[in-house]
């Protein structure tokens, strides 16, 4: 199928990175991108090739995404043996605060990370990230006010840099 080789070939890093602002790390952003692929890939024959497939294929990375979460939620009840080393904040303003924020975005539920997202990274109308999520635009909406408060709660102003 070249035409889904051509397509991976040319949005494969805007994919990706939607993939990570999703899930929040390189290697689950890699898992996410590769599962999301394979299951655009078996029913591309299915797409109509006057339609353009971004939508479809950024609805499966979110979806997938949110599965992997739930998943994962269910893991964070089990101990662990030794805790999470805390990364040490960097020299440079602007990357303190991109941490910050990368930071608060994995605390939000999957599908409100995955709202802000689309919304902010990837600057989708709140119609087309409805769309993307199976929703009503009324659920983007309110998705979208709840996680940006929790972000605005996360972030406590007196650790963002003055310069900033």
């Amino acid at each position: 199928m070249t035409a889904f080789a051509e397509y991976v070939a040319a949005r494969g890093t805007s994919l990706l990175r939607l993939a990570y602002l999703s899930c929040g790390s390189r290697e689950e952003a890699e898992d996410v991108l590769q599962t999301a692929l394979e299951r655009a890939y078996r029913s591309w024959h299915r797409l109509r090739k006057d339609v353009d497939p971004e939508p479809y294929v950024r609805r499966i990375i979110v979806n997938t995404a949110i599965n992997r979460a739930r998943r994962r939620a269910v893991l964070r009840f089990i101990p662990m043996g030794t805790l999470p080393e805390v990364p040490v904040a960097g020299a440079d303003a602007g990357v303190e605060l991109r941490q910050v924020l990368a930071d608060g975005l994995r605390l939000l539920p999957p599908r409100q990370r995955a709202v802000v997202v689309l919304r902010y990274w990837e600057d989708l109308t709140e119609a087309q990230t409805a769309e993307t999520l199976g929703c009503a635009v009324g659920t983007v909406k309110s998705q979208t006010a709840k996680a940006l408060a929790k972000l605005r709660g996360l972030i406590v102003m007196d650790e963002v840099p003055s310069d900033v």
